[in-house]
């Protein structure tokens, strides 16, 4: 099974579709299924969904920005079969791919405090509580099974949890990476930063950029504080001599750790720091899980699938098909899920292997798409086989407003 996911993951770089409509204006197309191989559309589920709901951000009310909370934001996290939908202080889960409702809770905190993350974890889930003053977060563990909540640690504003289980949760604090035992809170490890750091996760891996500024500040990156999850060992990742790493951390996979700058893509290796490859006006826009590629767009738009350590390019989608009004949102398992917004929206796939669209599913309610980087759709999860979408079936009589959304799931 071809196994694609939705979720929210904070802070990290996604493949974004373009505005739903085409350069001259009419409602874009979806790319057609290609060959005799073609699939049946995939299972699909819906549930309702709490609250009123936002159909556009556009001016005109027409829906071309989405399905999305009329006050607020929401965030999902897909994995581990479940899907958990946060907005405000409520936190709802669901199980995937059916969407059957798990358990419905609402977080106490201090008026003003809103949800800001959630992260789905094996047997638990990760929520960050922004406070009212937006200057502090606590991130409060879940237990998928029941809702239940476990504990509350202290969380840097752009850091949160970065790896939990039922057992143990590893957090960005404000001045500490620390771990904590779930069950007792006491701290298992701390490892002592400076400021908000920014950070990328690879597997049982945590890199932490350090640079003479500190912090989030525009300096050079001279190095990269390394801490392994599971054990709490830490090294440092120290650039060359005089030839600090190349604009910002995006993106760390497969030994290699990428960095996003005007000029490009640069990569280095994760265990000397020594240069591996550079692409020129690329940008690096995730990775999939599965086959270990990093994915990046081209200058001219096509979507390059290249080894994080060679630099070679090993797959591609064509511009064509990976950019525009209909665009692909993420790769996993060698399938690029697009999607494409409008009156003839669709999900459809594309198999890098067989170079072409493989499967569409039928017209979605308009509009749907909740696309925006911190929220639904935003990113990806690295397993199941879920796709989750918000819909809008009908417009309500006010202006922009949905009369019935849904979370709808895909089955791949």
């Amino acid at each position: 099974m071809r196994r694609v996911a939705l979720a929210l993951a904070l802070l990290i770089l996604v493949i974004l579709p373009l505005p739903v409509l085409a350069s001259d204006g009419k409602p874009a197309q979806p790319p057609a299924c290609q060959g005799a191989g073609c699939r049946a559309q995939p299972a699909t589920w819906a549930v309702p969904l709490d609250g009123t709901w936002a159909a556009g951000g556009e001016a005109d009310g027409t829906g071309n920005g989405g399905t999305v909370p009329a006050v607020g934001q929401a965030y999902v996290a897909a994995g581990d079969g479940i899907a958990v939908l946060g907005a405000g202080l409520s936190l709802a889960g669901y199980r995937l791919p059916d969407l059957k409702s798990l358990w419905r809770v609402t977080l106490p905190a201090p008026a003003g405090t809103t949800i800001m993350s959630v992260r789905a974890w094996p047997g638990v889930v990760t929520v960050g509580l922004l406070g009212p003053s937006g200057s502090s977060r606590t991130e409060v563990t879940v237990d998928a099974a029941t809702g239940s909540e476990l504990r509350r640690y202290p969380a840097a504003v752009f850091g949160g949890a970065v790896a939990a289980s039922t057992a143990t949760t590893v957090v960005i604090g404000p001045a500490a990476v620390t771990s904590y035992a779930n069950a007792t809170g006491r701290v298992r490890w701390t490892h002592k930063i400076s400021g908000d750091q920014s950070w990328r996760a690879d597997g049982q891996k945590l890199y932490l950029t350090q640079s003479p500024g500190g912090g989030l500040s525009s300096a050079p990156v001279t190095a990269l504080k390394v801490i392994n999850l599971v054990t709490g060992s830490a090294r440092t990742l120290s650039s060359q001599p005089g030839s600090p790493f190349s604009g910002t951390l995006a993106i760390a996979a497969g030994g290699a750790v990428v960095f996003a700058s005007p000029s490009g893509a640069t990569a280095y290796s994760e265990s000397t720091g020594d240069l591996l490859w550079t692409i020129r006006g690329a940008v690096p826009e995730g990775t999939d899980p599965v086959t270990g590629l990093v994915y990046l767009t081209s200058g001219s738009g096509v979507l390059l699938g290249v080894d994080p350590v060679a630099g070679i390019a090993v797959t591609s989608v064509p511009g064509s098909v990976a950019t525009g009004s209909a665009a692909v949102y993420v790769v996993r398992d060698g399938m690029a899920l697009g999607l494409t917004g409008g009156t003839n929206g669709q999900a459809w796939g594309y198999d890098l292997a067989a170079r072409r669209v493989t499967w569409n599913s039928a017209a979605l309610p308009w509009p749907h798409f909740y696309s925006d980087v911190s929220g639904l759709g935003g990113s990806a999860a690295t397993s199941g086989g879920a796709v989750v979408v918000t819909a809008c079936p009908h417009l309500a009589a006010s202006p922009g407003i949905c009369a019935d959304p849904e979370l709808v799931a895909f089955s791949l």
